[in-house]
């Protein structure tokens, strides 16, 4: 009896610690269930991978940022951002293009840690403070363009969303170093470890010596080299620079990353569950694609899959909660 109570324990745990896997498996049934010819193929699948991989490179500066106890809303505009400028840098400036590149993600990285900078220093709530960025980005983003695309590009941007190495599109290639550098980052690193203190407590972390105000503002800075780095790649997928690039990412970046147990409150989560979230947001959209669901359902689909997504993780910090207290007594 003890060992079957033993192995009903470690079952409800693994269900628990991969529940987010099993929704990708049974998406992905349900999709090659209803449309098998066109979901079912390596080219469908690497095209998911190809399209979810801009919004993945986002969604892991989101992760850094809400680890750390913060938010970033401004993802979106700060892309678009780093895909206006990025343009504007070779078409107005003559800049080579590896040159525009690194500044455009200079400029995001620095827009993001003026913005962390602001949140911590002032103690405004995060969610405020990147929304009132997002719209001040928004507004710089059709100055510097007029409202108007940028295609005086170089023919060669296209290389970084567009081009393969072998069979493997090279966007997956960058997403795939960007998740292998933030999991060593956050599991191997003490500055890893230190996200996740001063997103648990910040004040325990902060008598424990660690600069958490610092730690916070390179979070975001994270987020905005991230974001740059996505915003160059939608630059080559688009062919333009376009100031809506990067439009409603962050609202998907954001569901990607609860979705995968990043908690909203701080402290919790994991790269590799989060990647999940990415992978079911893009299945989701590939599915729904091919089944010719129309853009408004979708639209509906996504937004009621983040209500459900944050309720259970605000469900979860009171059971949390509650066991603790119980321990406690």
């Amino acid at each position: 009896m003890r060992g079957k109570n033993i192995y009903m324990k470690s079952f409800k745990n693994f269900s628990k610690q991969y529940f987010i896997v099993y929704i990708l498996i049974i998406l992905v049934a349900f999709f090659g269930i209803m449309k098998p010819s066109a979901f079912f193929t390596g080219q469908n699948f690497l095209t998911i991978l190809r399209q979810s991989s801009i919004m993945g490179i986002a969604s892991i500066g989101m992760v850094f940022v809400l680890i750390a106890g913060g938010i970033d809303l401004g993802i979106s505009s700060l892309l678009s951002m780093g895909c206006i400028m990025a343009a504007a840098f070779m078409a107005n400036q003559h800049m080579p293009l590896i040159a525009a590149y690194i500044f455009a993600i200079v400029l995001t990285t620095a827009i993001d840690l003026v913005t962390g900078f602001i949140i911590v220093k002032t103690g405004i709530f995060a969610m405020i403070g990147t929304l009132a960025m997002q719209i001040i980005l928004q507004g710089v983003a059709y100055l510097i363009c007029g409202g108007m695309p940028i295609y005086d590009i170089s023919p060669y941007a296209t290389v970084i969303a567009q081009g393969k190495v072998g069979f493997i599109p090279v966007p997956i290639i960058i997403f795939a170093v960007v998740i292998l550098l933030a999991a060593l980052v956050l599991n191997r690193t003490y500055i890893g470890r230190h996200f996740y203190a001063v997103g648990s407590n910040a004040e325990a972390a902060r008598l424990s010596g660690i600069n958490t105000q610092k730690l916070q503002i390179i979070s975001y800075g994270i987020s905005g080299f991230l974001a740059g780095l996505a915003g160059i790649i939608m630059l080559g997928r688009i062919n333009s620079g376009q100031p809506t690039a990067g439009k409603n990412m962050e609202m998907d970046a954001l569901t990607a990353v609860v979705l995968g147990g990043v908690s909203l409150a701080g402290g919790e989560g994991k790269i590799s569950k989060a990647v999940c979230g990415v992978v079911i947001i893009g299945v989701l959209t590939n599915g729904m694609t091919i089944l010719n669901i129309s853009e408004y359902y979708q639209q509906v689909i996504r937004g009621a899959i983040l209500l459900i997504a944050v309720c259970a993780d605000g469900i979860q910090k009171i059971i949390s909660s509650k066991n603790k207290r119980k321990a406690a007594v």
